[in-house]
């Protein structure tokens, strides 16, 4: 499995639209793309701009097909003004 993480901190008048974006883009990936295992949306309670995705995937090939997919570009196209750090990872499961 291939994990992908990624820390947002986002301008404090998006954070409901980052929210929303971010639900509509773990769904479409749930629902759309085989290889997308799972893909959780937090907030940290202690700063509501900072977000943390976390994103599993069956390989690295699925993570690559995932950012090639209209939703994915249409959410980071949307979301890139409200951005004001974003920070990602990417993991191997230990088997």
């Amino acid at each position: 499995m291939y994990v992908v993480t990624v820390n947002f901190q986002i301008k404090p008048e998006y954070v409901a639209n980052f929210q929303e974006a971010m639900r509509i883009n773990a769904r479409s990936s749930l629902l759309n793309e085989p290889g997308c295992r799972r893909f959780d949306v937090t907030v940290n309670e202690n700063d509501p701009g900072h977000f943390f995705l976390f994103e599993v995937y069956d390989d690295e090939a699925a993570f690559q097909k995932h950012t090639t997919m209209e939703h994915f570009a249409t959410v980071n196209h949307t979301i890139e003004p409200w951005v004001l750090d974003k920070n990602f990872k990417m993991f191997r499961m230990i088997p």
